[in-house]
């Protein structure tokens, strides 16, 4: 039982965690955090990674970051295509209403 949910009931001095107390029913109670102070929760701490697995997190992030030459090409080709399809689009559509 976590001390920020214990709770002291006022007529049988049961220690409990529920509305009422099971031991007799009664609704009165206090928190034991009134009394006793509760701590913070410890921080969990987290383990390091090993150098190795922090270089091999930083090559993989650089490769995914770095683009060849050949795949900018690629990207300025398609929007490129795009552009002209789009314009032969609006061209024939100015055609048609003429």
């Amino acid at each position: 039982m976590q001390l920020h949910a214990a709770r002291l009931c006022f007529n049988c001095e049961e220690v409990h965690d529920q509305p009422a107390c099971p031991a007799c029913g009664s609704d009165s109670f206090a928190y034991l955090s009134r009394w006793i102070p509760a701590s913070e929760r410890p921080a969990r701490v987290r383990e390091r990674p090993s150098p190795e697995t922090a270089e091999t997190y930083r090559q993989l992030l650089d490769a995914t970051h770095a683009t060849s030459g050949k795949g900018r090409w690629m990207k300025r080709g398609i929007v490129g295509l795009a552009a002209i399809g789009m314009a032969g689009w609006a061209w024939r559509r100015s055609a048609s209403k003429e």
